[in-house]
């Protein structure tokens, strides 16, 4: 059943998350987000109410030490998961992106269940077939891609 729902919605999401408009409310969506996932423990979120897989990645800031959350379009891959930093296509990188790349392990919820998991940062040949499969779940990524002239970071997250 949810198949059928997510392959009614999947376009309209898409249509809605290519629009110019949607980067202004990012915070209030990432909002609503991590409260409606709370709620649901994991199971139900908004880019799973558009029919897309996401999840919830926890990790290490940086600088701070501090343990962050934000939810995440994913790409189920492999045993493990594909996300990337496109933050809208917007000039900077979300801030996500810095605390994965220094981290060496951190912590995912998918469909309501916790995952420990080791980042892997894509590049060379591997970043090009992954990005390729990226775009297959969610085609915004190449319009996110010409809004910016930063290279959207790709991240494996495997099952530690």
């Amino acid at each position: 059943m949810y198949a059928l729902y997510a392959r009614l919605v999947r376009p309209l999401a898409i249509l809605i998350g290519g629009q110019s408009w949607l980067p202004r409310i990012n915070r209030q969506l990432v909002g609503v987000d991590k409260r409606l996932q709370r709620l649901t423990r994991g199971r139900v979120g908004l880019v799973t109410i558009a029919g897309l897989p996401g999840l919830m990645l926890t990790v290490r800031g940086a600088k701070s030490g501090l343990l962050r959350t934000t939810p995440l379009l994913c790409v189920p891959h492999e045993g493990g998961w594909l996300i990337a930093g496109s933050n809208w296509g917007h000039p900077k990188p979300p801030a996500w992106v810095s605390n994965l790349a220094a981290a060496s392990e951190a912590q995912v919820n998918f469909a309501g269940h916790d995952h420990r998991v080791i980042p892997a940062e894509a590049q060379g040949a591997d970043y090009d077939r992954l990005w390729a499969v990226m775009n297959r779940t969610w085609p915004n990524y190449g319009k996110y891609a010409q809004r910016t002239d930063r290279r959207i970071r790709v991240f494996q997250l495997t099952p530690a």
